[in-house]
């Protein structure tokens, strides 16, 4: 029955809901057969995950691990990025969705340091990032589960002083135009050097962003360009921008999606910007295809089996 249960899990898959969707192997990585929780979960084994992740309000009592990949996982001892920094702020405070590994919580704090040096802006709004636990999300994201997801606000910060309401009530701004092909009259010099030193941090796997911020920022670049091949295009992404960080150095349990194709993707981007100006026609359908089933929650049966402890302490 387990090996039956993890070679549906394998067939599944997992797209990001919130955080752009569509198109779903880029942004939630890798599919993964690990060893799952399987019926050892008891009663609670054919529960929705989320609905038990999702209502964990503070970390397990358990040294920092990510287990399983970004969109099939959890958290064990998270850490929490404080509500207010010297050059960040952490929003949507209601969501408890300012956790992270320690890793991640590092990468944070030594960006939006980064993005103080730049004009006009103080630091960096910080949106979601994992739950407690991390673990699927009652609503929105089907990544951000182990820890190693950061969504960056595209607005400047203005101010580092926000109330708790205006943080619930301020919204982020949009870079795009023509539906993405191109960025707007926002997009910055500084929104280009924020995203290149996320990208130059060695522990970043990739960087989500709408396709007309990379291609710009491939055209707009003139020395080293290899770190462009961390910048991923990718639908929605205008008001925010995606930081995926690697497994950390020795962890076992945790997943690392395959690395981008080599090169710096700037050609891949073009045709992204090209297919939105111009797309192409429709595949015909085949009118003998059975319909795709609906994709099915995870349940906490089909988790790594570590996440059962991780739920538990």
């Amino acid at each position: 029955m387990i090996l039956s249960r993890i070679l549906t899990c394998a067939a599944l898959g997992l797209a990001l809901a919130s955080c752009g969707g569509g198109g779903e192997r880029d942004i939630s990585g890798a599919r993964q057969v690990l060893p799952t929780i399987g019926s050892s979960g008891g009663a609670l084994s054919n529960v929705q995950a989320k609905k038990l992740f999702g209502v964990k309000s503070g970390p397990s009592r358990q040294s920092s691990a990510a287990f399983g990949s970004y969109a099939k996982g959890c958290m064990a001892g998270g850490a929490q990025l404080p509500e207010t920094g010297p050059t960040w702020q952490a929003m949507r405070l209601s969501r408890n969705r300012n956790w992270a590994h320690p890793e991640t919580i590092d990468f944070v704090k030594k960006l939006s340091a980064f993005a103080a040096t730049q004009p006009g802006w103080e630091g960096l709004y910080v949106g979601d990032m994992s739950q407690p636990r991390g673990g699927p999300m009652l609503t929105g994201h089907r990544s951000h589960q182990i820890g190693l997801d950061a969504d960056i606000w595209m607005l400047p910060p203005k101010s580092l002083n926000l109330s708790q309401k205006q943080r619930e009530n301020i919204s982020s701004i949009s870079m795009r135009k023509s539906r993405g092909a191109y960025v707007n009259s926002s997009w910055t010099a500084a929104h280009h050097n924020i995203l290149k030193a996320a990208a130059k941090d060695p522990r970043t796997a990739r960087i989500f962003v709408f396709p007309g911020a990379k291609v710009q920022m491939c055209a707009d670049e003139n020395g080293d360009r290899s770190w462009l091949n961390k910048i991923r295009p990718w639908y929605g992404h205008h008001y925010h921008f995606h930081v995926r960080l690697k497994c950390p150095k020795g962890a076992s349990g945790c997943v690392n999606q395959s690395p981008p194709h080599a090169g710096d993707g700037c050609a891949d981007a073009r045709k992204w910007q090209r297919d939105i100006l111009n797309p192409p026609p429709p595949k015909p359908k085949d009118p003998n295809a059975k319909p795709k089933p609906p994709r099915r929650e995870l349940l906490l049966a089909d988790l790594p089996a570590q996440c059962k402890a991780v739920l538990e302490n």
